[in-house]
Protein backbone atom coordinates (compact mmCIF):
# COMPACT_ATOMS: atom_id res chain seq x y z
CA UNK A 1 0.00 0.00 0.00
CA UNK A 2 0.97 3.65 -0.64
CA UNK A 3 0.92 6.52 1.71
CA UNK A 4 -2.91 7.81 1.87
CA UNK A 5 -3.87 11.20 2.49
CA UNK A 6 -6.76 10.93 5.40
CA UNK A 7 -6.66 15.05 5.77
CA UNK A 8 -5.00 17.93 4.95
CA UNK A 9 -1.11 16.95 4.83
CA UNK A 10 -2.03 14.02 7.14
CA UNK A 11 -1.05 10.81 5.66
CA UNK A 12 -0.97 6.87 6.54
CA UNK A 13 0.32 4.31 5.05
CA UNK A 14 -0.47 0.23 6.56
CA UNK A 15 2.07 -2.03 6.43
CA UNK A 16 1.87 -5.54 5.79
CA UNK A 17 3.91 -6.67 9.13
CA UNK A 18 1.52 -6.94 12.00
CA UNK A 19 -0.73 -5.14 10.17
CA UNK A 20 0.44 -1.28 11.08
CA UNK A 21 -0.61 1.47 10.59
CA UNK A 22 2.08 4.36 10.52
CA UNK A 23 1.12 8.39 10.95
CA UNK A 24 3.47 11.41 9.00
CA UNK A 25 1.89 14.97 9.38
CA UNK A 26 3.44 17.67 7.63
CA UNK A 27 3.71 21.46 8.36
CA UNK A 28 6.16 24.33 7.58
CA UNK A 29 8.69 23.16 9.85
CA UNK A 30 8.86 19.57 8.76
CA UNK A 31 7.47 16.21 9.47
CA UNK A 32 6.25 14.33 12.34
CA UNK A 33 6.36 10.31 12.40
CA UNK A 34 3.71 8.73 14.37
CA UNK A 35 4.98 5.10 15.11
CA UNK A 36 7.88 2.93 13.93
CA UNK A 37 7.38 -0.33 12.78
CA UNK A 38 8.46 -3.67 14.29
CA UNK A 39 11.92 -3.92 13.54
CA UNK A 40 15.37 -1.98 12.60
CA UNK A 41 15.08 -3.25 8.88
CA UNK A 42 11.42 -2.56 9.07
CA UNK A 43 11.98 1.45 10.23
CA UNK A 44 14.81 1.62 7.57
CA UNK A 45 12.41 0.06 5.06
CA UNK A 46 9.84 2.80 6.60
CA UNK A 47 12.51 5.74 6.60
CA UNK A 48 12.90 5.07 2.72
CA UNK A 49 9.16 5.25 1.74
CA UNK A 50 9.42 9.00 3.90
CA UNK A 51 11.20 10.14 0.28
CA UNK A 52 7.45 9.84 -1.56
CA UNK A 53 5.97 12.27 0.33
CA UNK A 54 8.74 15.06 -0.23
CA UNK A 55 10.00 15.24 3.47
CA UNK A 56 13.39 14.62 4.96
CA UNK A 57 14.35 13.70 8.19
CA UNK A 58 11.20 13.82 10.66
CA UNK A 59 11.10 16.58 13.51
CA UNK A 60 9.58 14.42 15.27
CA UNK A 61 8.97 10.62 15.77
CA UNK A 62 5.99 9.50 18.20
CA UNK A 63 5.15 6.21 19.87
CA UNK A 64 1.74 5.93 20.54
CA UNK A 65 2.56 3.31 22.87
CA UNK A 66 5.56 0.41 23.87
CA UNK A 67 4.20 -2.50 21.93
CA UNK A 68 7.60 -3.70 20.18
CA UNK A 69 4.82 -3.30 16.67
CA UNK A 70 4.74 -0.09 16.81
CA UNK A 71 8.38 1.19 18.41
CA UNK A 72 11.06 -0.89 17.47
CA UNK A 73 12.01 0.53 14.26
CA UNK A 74 12.78 3.83 16.07
CA UNK A 75 16.71 2.99 15.84
CA UNK A 76 16.42 4.00 11.98
CA UNK A 77 15.02 7.45 12.75
CA UNK A 78 17.01 10.38 14.75
CA UNK A 79 14.54 13.51 15.64
CA UNK A 80 13.38 14.01 18.95
CA UNK A 81 11.59 10.94 20.21
CA UNK A 82 8.30 11.57 22.21
CA UNK A 83 6.19 9.41 24.00
CA UNK A 84 4.39 9.21 27.70
CA UNK A 85 6.45 9.43 30.76
CA UNK A 86 6.19 5.79 31.29
CA UNK A 87 7.01 5.04 28.33
CA UNK A 88 10.90 4.28 29.17
CA UNK A 89 11.06 2.42 31.86
CA UNK A 90 8.09 0.18 29.88
CA UNK A 91 10.65 -0.09 26.71
CA UNK A 92 13.85 -1.09 29.15
CA UNK A 93 11.62 -3.70 31.75
CA UNK A 94 8.29 -5.18 30.29
CA UNK A 95 8.41 -4.90 26.06
CA UNK A 96 10.83 -7.42 25.47
CA UNK A 97 9.22 -9.82 27.76
CA UNK A 98 5.66 -9.70 26.16
CA UNK A 99 6.93 -10.40 23.04
CA UNK A 100 9.13 -13.08 23.61
CA UNK A 101 5.66 -14.63 25.42
CA UNK A 102 3.13 -13.49 22.38
CA UNK A 103 6.46 -13.46 19.55
CA UNK A 104 9.02 -15.35 20.22
CA UNK A 105 10.65 -15.94 17.01
CA UNK A 106 10.40 -12.38 16.43
CA UNK A 107 11.29 -11.42 19.69
CA UNK A 108 15.04 -13.78 18.79
CA UNK A 109 15.36 -11.98 15.38
CA UNK A 110 14.96 -8.80 17.23
CA UNK A 111 17.67 -9.49 20.49
CA UNK A 112 19.95 -7.24 20.82
CA UNK A 113 18.60 -4.48 18.58
CA UNK A 114 18.69 -0.69 20.46
CA UNK A 115 15.50 1.04 20.46
CA UNK A 116 15.95 4.45 21.63
CA UNK A 117 13.61 5.61 24.09
CA UNK A 118 11.69 8.90 24.27
CA UNK A 119 13.00 11.61 25.53
CA UNK A 120 10.10 14.22 25.67
CA UNK A 121 7.69 13.00 27.97
CA UNK A 122 4.07 13.37 27.79
CA UNK A 123 1.99 13.13 31.37
CA UNK A 124 -1.25 14.63 30.26
CA UNK A 125 -0.98 17.04 26.89
CA UNK A 126 1.81 18.17 24.76
CA UNK A 127 2.28 20.26 21.55
CA UNK A 128 4.54 20.32 18.73
CA UNK A 129 4.68 23.45 16.91
CA UNK A 130 5.21 22.92 12.92
CA UNK A 131 4.74 26.56 12.27
CA UNK A 132 1.74 26.62 10.26
CA UNK A 133 -0.18 24.18 12.47
CA UNK A 134 -0.35 22.29 15.77
CA UNK A 135 0.08 18.69 16.44
CA UNK A 136 -1.47 17.58 19.85
CA UNK A 137 -0.30 14.59 21.78
CA UNK A 138 -2.82 13.83 24.25
CA UNK A 139 -2.47 10.79 27.24
CA UNK A 140 -6.48 9.99 27.95
CA UNK A 141 -6.20 7.34 30.46
CA UNK A 142 -5.59 4.04 30.40
CA UNK A 143 -7.26 1.39 27.59
CA UNK A 144 -4.66 -0.94 25.94
CA UNK A 145 -1.87 -0.13 28.01
CA UNK A 146 -1.14 2.57 30.63
CA UNK A 147 0.78 5.00 28.43
CA UNK A 148 -1.11 5.13 25.61
CA UNK A 149 -0.71 8.16 23.52
CA UNK A 150 -3.66 9.35 21.08
CA UNK A 151 -1.73 12.36 17.94
CA UNK A 152 -5.04 14.78 16.56
CA UNK A 153 -4.09 17.49 14.27
CA UNK A 154 -6.94 19.83 15.00
CA UNK A 155 -6.80 21.92 11.76
CA UNK A 156 -7.57 18.78 9.90
CA UNK A 157 -9.86 16.39 11.97
CA UNK A 158 -7.50 13.58 11.66
CA UNK A 159 -7.00 11.47 14.99
CA UNK A 160 -3.78 9.01 14.98
CA UNK A 161 -5.40 6.86 17.90
CA UNK A 162 -2.73 4.33 18.36
CA UNK A 163 -3.91 0.81 19.28
CA UNK A 164 -6.91 2.41 21.66
CA UNK A 165 -9.09 1.94 18.62
CA UNK A 166 -9.00 -1.12 16.25
CA UNK A 167 -10.51 -1.73 13.16
CA UNK A 168 -8.45 -4.75 12.13
CA UNK A 169 -10.17 -7.44 14.67
CA UNK A 170 -11.27 -6.56 18.07
CA UNK A 171 -9.47 -4.68 21.08
CA UNK A 172 -6.42 -6.52 21.76
CA UNK A 173 -6.48 -7.12 25.71
CA UNK A 174 -3.16 -7.91 26.97
CA UNK A 175 -0.89 -8.96 29.63
CA UNK A 176 -1.05 -5.18 30.05
CA UNK A 177 -4.35 -3.70 29.29
CA UNK A 178 -7.05 -1.87 31.40
CA UNK A 179 -9.92 -2.94 30.29
CA UNK A 180 -12.67 -1.47 33.22
CA UNK A 181 -10.46 2.29 32.11
CA UNK A 182 -10.60 1.69 28.40
CA UNK A 183 -14.55 2.96 28.43
CA UNK A 184 -13.18 6.50 29.49
CA UNK A 185 -10.76 6.78 27.69
CA UNK A 186 -12.69 6.20 24.56
CA UNK A 187 -15.16 8.59 25.62
CA UNK A 188 -12.59 11.30 26.10
CA UNK A 189 -11.07 10.47 22.69
CA UNK A 190 -14.64 10.70 21.33
CA UNK A 191 -15.05 14.34 23.34
CA UNK A 192 -12.35 15.84 20.93
CA UNK A 193 -14.25 15.00 17.99
CA UNK A 194 -11.82 14.20 15.14
CA UNK A 195 -13.25 13.72 12.02
CA UNK A 196 -11.25 10.46 10.59
CA UNK A 197 -9.32 8.12 13.04
CA UNK A 198 -6.25 6.22 12.14
CA UNK A 199 -6.67 3.07 14.27
CA UNK A 200 -3.30 1.27 15.02
CA UNK A 201 -4.76 -1.27 12.94
CA UNK A 202 -6.88 -1.54 10.16
CA UNK A 203 -8.70 0.72 7.67
CA UNK A 204 -9.31 4.41 8.89
CA UNK A 205 -12.93 4.79 10.74
CA UNK A 206 -14.55 7.72 11.82
CA UNK A 207 -16.44 9.15 14.98
CA UNK A 208 -19.44 6.22 14.37
CA UNK A 209 -16.94 3.41 14.54
CA UNK A 210 -15.47 4.05 17.57
CA UNK A 211 -18.06 5.13 19.41
CA UNK A 212 -19.51 1.69 18.58
CA UNK A 213 -16.37 0.42 20.15
CA UNK A 214 -16.23 2.44 23.06
CA UNK A 215 -19.82 0.73 23.65
CA UNK A 216 -18.53 -2.51 23.23
CA UNK A 217 -15.25 -2.02 25.16
CA UNK A 218 -17.95 -0.84 27.83
CA UNK A 219 -19.66 -3.87 27.71
CA UNK A 220 -16.84 -5.86 28.37
CA UNK A 221 -15.83 -3.70 31.30
CA UNK A 222 -19.74 -4.16 32.74
CA UNK A 223 -19.64 -7.93 32.11
CA UNK A 224 -16.34 -8.27 33.71
CA UNK A 225 -17.81 -6.18 37.11
CA UNK A 226 -21.00 -8.52 36.86
CA UNK A 227 -19.10 -11.84 36.65
CA UNK A 228 -16.55 -10.80 39.18
CA UNK A 229 -19.89 -9.99 41.91
CA UNK A 230 -21.18 -12.76 41.25
CA UNK A 231 -17.75 -15.02 41.98
CA UNK A 232 -17.70 -16.76 38.60
CA UNK A 233 -14.19 -17.52 37.83
CA UNK A 234 -12.81 -16.82 34.57
CA UNK A 235 -13.39 -19.66 32.30
CA UNK A 236 -17.39 -19.72 33.66
CA UNK A 237 -17.95 -15.59 33.30
CA UNK A 238 -16.44 -15.96 29.88
CA UNK A 239 -18.88 -19.28 28.91
CA UNK A 240 -21.50 -17.91 30.45
CA UNK A 241 -21.79 -14.60 29.84
CA UNK A 242 -22.89 -12.86 27.18
CA UNK A 243 -19.65 -10.86 25.33
CA UNK A 244 -19.40 -8.44 22.21
CA UNK A 245 -16.48 -10.67 20.79
CA UNK A 246 -15.58 -14.03 20.65
CA UNK A 247 -14.90 -14.96 24.21
CA UNK A 248 -11.66 -16.68 23.13
CA UNK A 249 -10.18 -13.66 22.76
CA UNK A 250 -11.14 -12.10 25.94
CA UNK A 251 -9.49 -14.52 28.85
CA UNK A 252 -6.57 -11.53 29.69
CA UNK A 253 -9.20 -9.08 29.90
CA UNK A 254 -11.50 -11.00 32.32
CA UNK A 255 -7.97 -11.77 34.19
CA UNK A 256 -6.87 -8.29 34.29
CA UNK A 257 -10.32 -6.78 35.07
CA UNK A 258 -10.41 -9.46 38.02
CA UNK A 259 -7.20 -8.12 39.38
CA UNK A 260 -8.16 -4.75 39.31
CA UNK A 261 -11.18 -5.29 40.94
CA UNK A 262 -9.59 -7.50 43.76
CA UNK A 263 -8.23 -5.64 46.63
CA UNK A 264 -4.21 -6.50 47.43
CA UNK A 265 -4.38 -8.48 50.41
Amino acid sequence: MSWEEVGDRCYRRRYADFDVNVGVIIGRHGAVLVDTLASLPLGRALHDDLRELGCGEPVAVINTHGHFDHCFGNGAFTGLFWGHEQLPEYLSREARVTMAVEYPDWAASVEGTAVPAPTQLVGGDAMIDLGDRLVELHHLGRGHTDHDLVVYVPDSGVLFAGDLVEQAGPPAYGSDSFPLDWPITLTRLLELRPEAIVPGHGDVVDRAFARDQRDAVAAVAHAIRESHDAGLDPIKALTAGDWPYDPITLLQAVQRGYAHLTPPE
